[in-house]
């Protein structure tokens, strides 16, 4: 029977596929994406402050992951809101939650191996439902004006099929991790277990699989950037696998993926360190009784920062804290900038580094 793509597919195939997937093409491409991706890994290792990267890239990984599904906001409204979720807009909000469920993720793989219950937990966190696997019918993927895919339907037949694929992550099989990677993140999207957000959780499925698999220590893969890129073939790898098992181009796209955003975090970590130890040296010149470590390190941890977090550090206290800033300020380490009654502090060096694609 021909593929169709107004019935539900029902009969998506187990894992893994009935074809060869290792052709020397897909080989060759997933040499060069683990090289780069041990690269990162070892030079993640070597910044002093881990938390510069969960503050940093972590979220611009969360905002970009949003884009995607055309959840957008404004790095301002992002950054300010880091600190303060009470003042986020609704958008901002669903970032910031994609953040939280790729750190609660990320906590849990301490506890117990990616599993289902994971998958749920990401979802309701990032949709900030108790909803669970998808029971209503009629679901299709459109482009607006015509039907490109029908996911499976019935709930047992969507937790029986993501019951393979958790058994497929685990399985002790021969396959690279990295191809195993793109067919999970594939089966996962063609499974589309939930009624919204299957994107972003499918994202970041694949971040703590790699962190599972030891490829990564922390989660600080920038995907979404090369898909936002790239978004029309990542459409059409996903629907070409689907309807013509074209597999070893979908491979090799998600390996060139990893090995591009792998190379550019890399990058990034490299000039993020080199800023932070040149504001080090500009702060111990210049800032005298103002310059700490503590305070050098927060404002690379929080690049829109104010007051309120160098007390909750016990950095300072209100008023002195407030000058300790404006001494940075004043040195040109920071910018501030008055947003209702707050005053932000902004370090706007870092966010350069951040919002680059290099």
């Amino acid at each position: 029977m021909s593929f169709d793509r107004n019935r539900p597919n029902n009969d998506l195939a187990k894992l893994p596929p009935d074809i060869e997937i290792e052709t020397k093409a897909v080989l060759k491409q997933s040499i060069a994406a683990n090289k780069a991706l041990s690269e990162l890994k070892g030079y993640a290792q070597t910044l002093p402050n881990q938390a510069i990267l969960i503050n940093g890239i972590v979220l611009q990984e969360a905002r970009l992951s949003s884009e995607i599904e055309n959840i957008v906001t404004t790095n301002d409204d992002l950054y300010q809101a880091s600190g303060d979720e009470l003042i986020a807009n609704p958008h901002t909000k669903e970032v910031l939650h994609y953040r939280e469920a790729l750190w609660q993720g990320f906590y849990s793989l301490s506890k117990r191996p990616l599993s289902v219950n994971t998958f749920i937990e990401i979802f309701q966190i990032i949709k900030q439902s108790n909803a669970g696997i998808r029971k209503t019918t009629g679901t299709k993927i459109t482009n607006g004006q015509e039907v490109l895919y029908t996911p499976p339907e019935g709930e047992d037949v969507i937790r029986h099929k993501l019951s393979d694929l958790e058994q497929f992550i685990h399985a002790d099989d021969e396959i690279d991790l990295l191809v195993k990677m793109a067919i999970v993140h594939y089966q996962f999207e063609a499974i589309h277990p939930f009624i919204d957000g299957n994107g972003r959780t499918g994202r970041i499925v694949n971040i703590l699989y790699l962190v599972e698999k030891s490829l990564l220590d922390i989660p600080v893969l920038y995907l979404s950037q090369y898909i936002i890129q790239n978004k029309k073939e990542y459409y059409e790898g996903l629907r070409q696998v689907t309807e013509e098992q074209a597999w070893e181009s979908w491979v090799i796209y998600m390996l060139k993926a990893i090995e591009t955003t792998a190379i550019q975090t890399k990058a990034k970590i490299h000039n993020i360190k080199k800023l932070m130890e040149d504001t080090q040296e500009r702060a111990k010149a210049g800032a005298g009784k103002a310059y700490s470590k503590e305070l050098t390190e927060l404002i690379f941890e929080q690049p829109y920062c104010k007051v309120k977090f160098l007390e909750e550090r016990k950095i300072a206290k209100r008023q002195t804290a407030a000058e300790y800033l404006k001494t940075f300020e004043s040195i040109g380490l920071l910018r501030s900038q008055k947003v209702g009654r707050e005053v932000y502090y902004i370090n706007d060096a870092l966010i350069e580094i951040l919002i680059n694609a290099q």
